[in-house]
């Protein structure tokens, strides 16, 4: 198993891409320290895992709280000794063309998807520079590298943690962490529930593999990103888009 007994950490992890990545990080091996803001979504995450076999905690975390995060941090060292994954994939949208967008959606967005990226990595960071490795991995979006119409806050974001992954990779790798950010496209996930059929579709059309991402297409990538087979990727953005961008 690529991740035997690394102990992950996933933020957003109760629900779609976040929960794919544990359940496959569990499959993996890996001991999977399951995040979210639900506490209900958040136990049956870590019920499911249990009777799947799979070592798991969870934890109520908001990521733009700092303490909330560090306590979940120091639990997981008290518990294990050690961090060898974060996975940063908590994040909002609160969508509006820019003339509407209000100063509190700006606010709200890059507060989860930015500042909760910088929390909790610089709560790990030290753990894993003391233990000489770890991977980080920023969720960002095509959306972050070509903008989309009405996402002027989340396009923002996801252009930062694209900028933080480089960042910290040179900054970090010396000392053994790689640091990598992928970038999905259109991906399945209950967040689409909503949007018409028509839309979907022209959604589609717009991949030339003629379809959506599944959530653990995704997560086989965090899956390999995270595992040893990628131990010289650092510093990479890896889309994941169905070749939508060609």
């Amino acid at each position: 198993m690529r991740l035997n007994a690394k102990v992950a950490i996933v933020t957003g992890a109760a629900n779609g891409i976040g929960l794919a990545t544990v359940r496959k990080f569990a499959a993996e091996g890996a001991i999977c320290i399951v995040c979210d803001l639900d506490a209900a979504q958040v136990d049956a995450a870590v019920t499911a895992l249990h009777r799947d076999g799979a070592q798991a905690r969870g934890f109520v975390v908001d990521v733009t709280d700092r303490e909330s995060v560090d306590t979940m941090v120091m639990a997981t060292l008290d518990a294990y000794g050690r961090i060898d994954v974060l996975v940063n994939n908590a994040g909002i949208t609160q969508d509006a063309r820019l003339v509407k967008m209000t100063a509190a959606q700006f606010d709200r967005v890059i507060d989860v998807n930015l500042r909760g990226v910088f929390n909790c990595a610089q709560a790990v960071a030290d753990a894993m520079i003391g233990a000489g490795r770890g991977v980080i991995l920023n969720a960002s979006s095509v959306v972050g590298l070509y903008g989309n119409f009405g996402q002027t806050n989340y396009a923002a974001t996801k252009a930062g943690v694209i900028a933080f992954a480089k960042t910290w990779a040179r900054e970090l790798g010396p000392k053994g962490i790689r640091v990598n950010a992928v970038c999905p496209g259109f991906v399945a996930t209950h967040i689409l529930d909503t949007i018409p059929a028509k839309v979907l579709d022209q959604m589609k059309a717009h991949v030339p593999l003629g379809r959506l991402a599944q959530p653990e297409e995704i997560a086989n990538v965090y899956a390999f990103l995270a595992s040893d087979e990628a131990s010289y990727i650092n510093g990479a953005v890896i889309e994941v888009g169905g070749g939508m961008t060609v």
